[in-house]
């Protein structure tokens, strides 16, 4: 275990890759390439985005005036909810595999009201990452929640590159729905594109949003240099922090999510919120998403 400026940090590590993961919100921080030595995720630099790869819940995007009525009562949770900034404790650690859980423990019954642990495994194979949450419901009602992913991949991702030579790539056998995120809320729009250079464009207005994609990768000179499996996730964001003096992109977001944002005609009621996950009392909820280096 490390120690990185008061934060301390779990190593897990095969042949191909080591992965560090934070305890404050069992967040990746770094994936090295061992034949590259090149880190293959953002660097969290605060002056474009200072997070890494943080973990939504129990809301992905934003809530619509930031509040949600349940059952008559109004709360309030900023986009993407709080559990990117707790503290996890590590529950097993091997070299290739750690789990990280947290507890609710009433803390958060003024803004949230369900009781909850959420388990966070990652598991190396090879050149892949397996990254799983398994969400149980300690209450003793039916549980309403989302969850997402936010990992941040480093642009370019070859040396010797041009961000012109990169190409994000959507695949689906489903029908895709698509939407555009602006001022923190979404609305459907025709169809986006499923093939996108990468360019800050894109991210003028902020995320792109589709519906029914099962997997993301991103092609350099038309070779396969990351892949996203989604497993399942409904939704996924594309999105880069959009500077107008920026010609290139430093980093590109590839989110699965289990719940998305609010629209701009959402009724605030969180049992009508599209995307709401649900787990019956005492149940768990497990599910997840593989990135290939």
């Amino acid at each position: 275990m490390l120690d990185k400026g008061g934060i301390r940090i779990i190593i897990i590590e095969n042949d191909r890759l080591q992965v560090e993961i934070a305890h404050k919100g069992a967040e990746v921080q770094k994936v090295t390439q061992k034949t590259t030595t090149q880190n293959r995720m953002w660097s969290g630099d605060p002056a474009y985005w200072g997070r890494v790869s943080p973990i939504l819940f129990p809301i992905v995007g934003g809530l619509k005036n930031e509040t949600y009525s349940y059952k008559g009562k109004s709360y309030t949770l900023p986009r993407h909810g709080f559990l990117r900034d707790q503290v996890f404790v590590t529950h097993s650690l091997s070299k290739t595999k750690a789990r990280f859980h947290f507890e609710s423990s009433g803390q958060f019954a003024h803004v949230y009201p369900f009781e909850f642990t959420v388990y966070i495994d990652y598991e190396l194979h090879e050149n892949t990452l397996h990254i799983q949450w398994r969400v149980v419901n300690n209450s003793e009602e039916e549980m309403l929640f989302s969850i997402g992913g936010h990992p941040a991949f480093s642009l370019p991702m070859e040396e010797n590159t041009n961000l012109e030579d990169h190409v994000l790539t959507l695949r689906s056998e489903k029908e895709v729905t698509s939407y555009q995120l602006t001022d923190g809320l979404l609305k459907e729009v025709e169809a986006l594109p499923q093939s996108l250079s990468l360019v800050p464009r894109w991210f003028k207005d902020d995320a792109l949003v589709y519906k029914g994609i099962q997997t993301v990768e991103i092609l350099v000179k038309e070779e396969t240099k990351l892949r996203v499996d989604l497993h399942g996730a409904p939704y996924v964001g594309i999105w880069s922090p959009y500077k107008e003096q920026d010609q290139e992109l430093a980093f590109i977001c590839i989110e699965p999510w289990y719940g998305i944002a609010d629209k701009w005609d959402a009724s605030g009621n969180l049992e009508d919120k599209e995307g709401i996950q649900r787990i019956n009392a005492n149940e768990s909820f497990k599910e997840g998403y593989t990135i290939h280096f």
